[in-house]
């Protein structure tokens, strides 16, 4: 059995839910048939393709092509047809933001065309059982595993500019990677980044609250004002909706941190809810309920291999 997750699409944003499940639900729960492939053009020689699943990230030029993520299985040979309609070129690299089925579930077809490249703990939850929201997700086949890895980073020179892809530790998992295509000034969060929703942060899988919030801090202040931004679930974003969501981060996890301290109880917290300004983030995949739930153990859980500081990027 293939590892794999569902995705249930929301309406009006095209913001993809990430629900892990296995590979029979997932075909009970989305026909792929009718999913259709998306090209949106960012900047320079960058697309972002956009179907069910994490966005994903195109580099076509003279050189070939290179993507950032590859969404499900099913959806591979659409994909293919979407990226020959951007360049006839090559498949030349793959590049995995995190290891979640709704981002990497296209591994073991494209990954046989061209190498794969992510963060190494990429390739150790890759190869071994997970449990995600009490769903046990087994163990991917060899041929859809990163055969480039990495610790903090790794640079690909392709198309005529830098694509930085640097590790930010403990955000939305423990091996998330962010993209920056420096020349054509586009970033791909992976899914450090929902656009204008509350995010799903894998605490099982070594995320943290905390984390995705000092990652996202530290990428504004290293890019450009005019940059495009691409998101892991919603539209093609600009640096302030970027800053929009990082805002939300912090002003929701002080919300509940401060209740933490008052010695209110998870349930109590939520029957306070947040502050009508974040009513509506709540309105995707994880509502504010779960968004709260989430902080609350983020905030609360003993985590003794996330390393406190991650000062190096």
């Amino acid at each position: 059995m293939k590892r794999s997750t569902c995705v249930r699409l929301l309406a009006g944003l095209a913001l993809v839910a990430v629900v892990p499940l296995t590979a029979p639900a997932m075909a009970q729960q989305q026909d792929f048939s009718k999913v259709e492939i998306k090209v949106v053009p960012a900047a320079g020689n960058i697309y972002m393709l956009q179907g069910a699943g994490g966005n994903i990230g195109v580099s076509a030029g003279s050189d070939g092509i290179l993507i950032v993520d590859d969404q499900f299985a099913p959806l591979a040979e659409k994909i293919r047809a979407a990226l020959k309609g951007i360049n006839q070129g090559k498949l030349k690299f793959v590049l995995n933001t995190h290891w979640h089925g709704d981002h990497t579930g296209g591994n073991a077809t494209f990954g046989a065309e061209a190498p794969i490249i992510a963060q190494e703990n990429v390739r150790k939850r890759l190869m071994t059982p997970q449990h995600i929201r009490g769903e046990n997700i087994p163990p991917s086949p060899a041929e859809a595993l990163p055969v480039v890895t990495f610790q903090e980073s790794v640079t690909v020179y392709f198309n005529g500019e830098e694509i930085r892809v640097i590790h930010y530790p403990h955000g939305h998992t423990d091996g998330d990677s962010v993209i920056f295509f420096t020349k054509s000034n586009v970033v791909h969060m992976g899914d450090d980044f929902f656009a204008g929703r509350f995010p799903f942060v894998d605490l099982e899988s070594g995320g943290s609250v905390q984390g995705v919030t000092a990652g996202v801090e530290k990428v504004l202040a290293q890019i450009p004002a005019d940059a495009k931004v691409i998101p892991g679930h919603g539209p093609l974003s600009t640096v302030a909706d970027l800053k929009a969501y990082h805002h939300m981060l912090i002003e929701t996890t002080a919300i509940v941190q401060k209740q933490i301290k008052a010695k209110k109880t998870l349930a109590q917290i939520q029957a306070d809810g947040l502050a009508a300004e974040w009513k509506d983030w709540g309105s995707g995949f994880i509502d504010t309920k779960t968004w709260i739930e989430t902080i609350y153990n983020s905030l609360t859980q003993k985590m003794p291999d996330h390393p406190a500081d991650t000062t190096h990027h």
